[in-house]
C-alpha cells in the first residue's frame, strides 16, 4: 500500500530514466581485470582457496532458510519467491566457488545466474510485502526470466548493459518502496541491513586488495565480501523468523 503517491512516481521515473538511458549506452564489456584478485593462494590442492571457501556461508544460510522454511514469517501466496530465495542463496556458493576456480567469463556465468535468481526473487518479495501481494506474485516468474536473459546477452555479447540494469535498478528502487510503502510486517530492518551488507560487500570487492594489505594478508577485500553478503541474508533470515504480519496487502 502506498503512503505517499510521490513514491510512486519517483518509482516510475526512476525506472523509466534507467532503462531509456541504458540504450544510450555504448556496450559494456566485461573488464578482464575483474578475474584478478589480490589472493591468489592455493591451499590444500584448492586454487584461489580462500576466494573458494568463502563462499561457505552462501550454502549454510541458504539451506538454514530451505530447513526452517516453514517456522518463518511469510507470506503464503509468495511461498515459491521464498523458497527461490534461499534456493539461489545456496546455489551461490556452488557457483561462485565453481567460478573462483578458474576465473574467467565461462565460468562467472556460473557465479551469476543464481545471484540473480535470487536477487530477482528477493525484489519481487519486497514488492509483494510493500506495494501488492498480486504484483509481486505476477512479476516473479519475469523478473527471473530477466535476470536469466541479461546473463545470456552478456555471455552471448559481451556487452554488461542488461545485466548492469538487472543489478541497480532494483537496488535503487528497493529503498524507494521501503521509505514510501506501507510495510505488511512490524520489524523489516532486514531489508535495510542486506542493503547495508551488498554495498559493504561491493567496498570491499572494489578495495580488495587495500584489505588484503591492510590485514596483512591473512584474508582480502574479496573474500570479506562473500562473508559480508552471506551475513546479510542471515540477518534476513533472522527477521523473517521474528516479525509479525500488522498488514493485509490483498487487493
Amino acid at each position: 500500500m502506498v503512503v505517499n503517491k510521490f513514491g510512486k512516481y519517483l518509482i516510475w521515473v526512476v525506472s523509466i530514466i534507467s532503462i531509456v538511458g541504458m540504450f544510450f549506452l555504448d556496450p559494456i564489456q566485461q573488464d578482464l581485470v575483474y578475474h584478478i584478485t589480490a589472493d591468489k593462494r592455493e591451499m590444500l590442492g584448492i586454487p584461489n582457496f580462500w576466494n573458494v571457501v568463502s563462499n561457505i556461508p552462501f550454502l549454510i544460510v541458504g539451506i538454514l532458510g530451505l530447513v526452517k522454511f516453514n517456522r518463518l514469517k511469510l507470506i503464503p501466496e509468495m511461498g515459491v519467491a521464498y523458497w527461490l530465495l534461499f534456493f539461489g542463496v545456496a546455489m551461490v556458493a556452488f557457483g561462485s566457488g565453481y567460478y573462483h576456480l578458474n576465473p574467467n567469463n565461462s565460468t562467472l556465468v556460473w557465479d551469476r545466474l543464481p545471484m540473480t535468481i535470487a536477487f530477482m526473487s528477493l525484489f519481487s518479495i519486497i514488492i509483494s510485502e510493500f506495494v501488492d501481494i498480486r504484483k509481486g506474485a505476477l512479476l516473479l516468474l519475469p523478473l527471473i526470466v530477466i535476470g536469466i536473459l541479461s546473463v545470456v546477452y552478456w555471455q552471448m555479447y559481451d556487452d554488461l548493459r542488461f545485466y548492469a540494469l538487472v543489478q541497480f535498478l532494483p537496488i535503487v528502487l528497493i529503498p524507494i518502496i521501503l521509505v514510501f510503502y506501507q510495510a505488511s510486517f512490524v520489524n523489516n530492518t532486514g531489508y535495510w541491513l542486506v542493503l547495508l551488507a551488498y554495498i559493504a560487500a561491493k567496498i570491499l570487492e572494489y578495495f580488495d586488495a587495500q584489505v588484503f594489505a591492510l590485514l596483512g594478508g591473512i584474508i582480502s577485500g574479496h573474500s570479506l565480501k562473500h562473508i559480508s553478503a552471506a551475513i546479510g541474508i542471515f540477518l534476513l533470515f533472522l527477521c523473517y523468523k521474528n516479525r509479525l504480519r500488522v498488514y493485509s496487502l490483498e487487493g
